[in-house]
This record gives C-alpha cells, structure tokens and sequence, in this order.
C-alpha cells in the first residue's frame, strides 16, 4: 500500500494512493493526481550518506568509506512531487542524486542488524540536490550544498516494506527532460539499510517520520532552469519537480506568501 501527505483546497490529508496515482481521502473521494498538491510524505530528520556506493566513488575518484558519512538535512529543505526546486544564479554546476530512502516507523534506539526492517514505516524516493560550487569536502557536505531551501524533493508516497520484499535490488533511474541520465542499482550500496539502522540508533534514537537517504550511484549531470527531472527507484516511486531561477523561485514564495 502507498500512504502520501496531500493538501487540497487549503487542507492537509493523509491519503492512500490507488490506480494512476488518483488519492483516496478519508471521506471516501477519489482525487485524480493533478488536482493535489504532493507534500513530502514524512517530516522528521533526514539522515543522508554520502559516496554510499562503489561506483559513485570511483566517479569522483575518492576512496569508499569504511564507515558510513552521515549528515542531517533539515525539514525545510524538502519538497513534493511536481514541485519546484531551484538553481542558485552565478553556479557552475548543481546536479540531481536519486536516492531510495527507508522511513521510520517508530523509536529505535540500539536495533540489531537483523531487527531492523520490523522499525521501518516503508520506503519513498528522495532528490537529493548538490551544488558542487560550494563542496567543501565530499568527506564533510557543508550547509550551503546540502541543507538550502526546497532542494530535497521527497515522495511522491511512502510504500509499505512488505511491497518491496527486497530493498537491496532495486534499480534507480534519473532523467533530464525525458533522456535517461544515471542508471544504478542499491545492490551496489556500500552499507545498506540494516546496517545503517544499527549503525545511527546505535548512538541516538530515531524517531517516527525520520528517513534515511541511503546515497546516488555514479551518472550526475548538471541541471539548470526549465529542466523537469524525474528520479525513480524501482518498485517505490517516480518523483518530478521543475528547476527555476532563483529569482522565479523567490517571486513565487513571496506570491504564495
């Protein structure tokens, strides 16, 4: 089953999502995909890897990890499906991360490898956007590349784990305008969902709502304005959101405002 975050007609839903995406609100309606506004299913902390796969590393000639690079994205970062994103003006290069990501479903504090997938609400797809311009060490992702206003499309949906009997065999997909860009697959993760769940609840306690963001095989490209790009992880979700200006995308908040 899908369980998504929705707001209509000023509103904000729970809702299940059925055939060709059409939302089911609690009353019973049947809401076709357009006439929606898609949040991000899930509003806790991300916890996001960085160089997680093998062959991501290789392509920015960096060694893999031998412990996982953890950072936090915080909640104002995220965005829905069809949404818009943002390319900051003056950059040279700010590109895509198509990412699988595991939602908590509830407290777990000192989980067992083989325990974790009972603390899982499901999985959804995350967009992970960079700016390489302001990468200060791949080993370190600093603020300005990875926690900037609206740069972490989440969603469209959270589906349950019993749906994706396996996580680690999943194929993920990114396109620009409709060519297909970055191929890989989550068997090619260096440290997969088990361990990361043992690994962070093993020194703090993940709440409800809080997702891990499990990492992007090799395939960037860079990304500017009046781009549509569509990340997709096998079996969970394909996720769209538009690149604007800067300028657009602040002339817009301040309308919405």
């Amino acid at each position: 089953m899908k369980h998504a975050r929705i707001r209509y007609q000023g509103e904000v839903h729970a809702v299940t999502v059925e055939a060709d995406n059409a939302v089911r609100l609690a009353d019973g309606r049947l809401l076709p995909e357009q006439q929606v506004e898609w949040l991000p299913p899930a509003t806790g902390n991300m916890f996001a890897l960085g160089l997680n796969y093998a062959d991501h590393a290789a392509e920015l000639a960096f060694t893999p990890p031998t412990e996982p690079l953890a950072f936090v994205k915080s909640v104002g970062t995220y965005t829905g499906h069809n949404q818009v994103s943002w390319r900051p003006d003056n950059v040279a290069y700010m590109h895509y991360e198509c990412e699988l990501v595991a939602v908590i479903g509830k407290p777990a504090r000192n989980v067992k490898r083989e325990d974790a997938l009972k603390y899982l609400a499901g999985y959804t797809v995350c967009n992970d956007y960079a700016i390489r311009d302001y990468l200060e060490n791949y080993y370190r992702p600093n603020l300005r590349v990875k926690n900037r206003d609206a740069t972490t499309p989440v969603g469209p949906w959270i589906v349950d784990v019993a749906d994706v009997p396996d996580a680690g065999n999943l194929t993920l997909r990114t396109w620009i305008n409709g060519e297909l860009k970055q191929q890989g697959s989550t068997k090619d993760m260096i440290f997969d969902i088990p361990y990361l769940i043992e690994y962070l609840s093993s020194f703090m306690t993940l709440q409800p709502g809080d997702m891990i963001a499990t990492g992007t095989p090799e395939g960037l490209a860079d990304v500017v304005p009046g781009d549509e790009v569509v990340v997709e992880v096998e079996g969970v979700g394909r996720l769209v959101n538009r690149i604007v200006s800067e300028a657009e995308f602040f002339a817009l908040n301040r309308q919405e405002a």
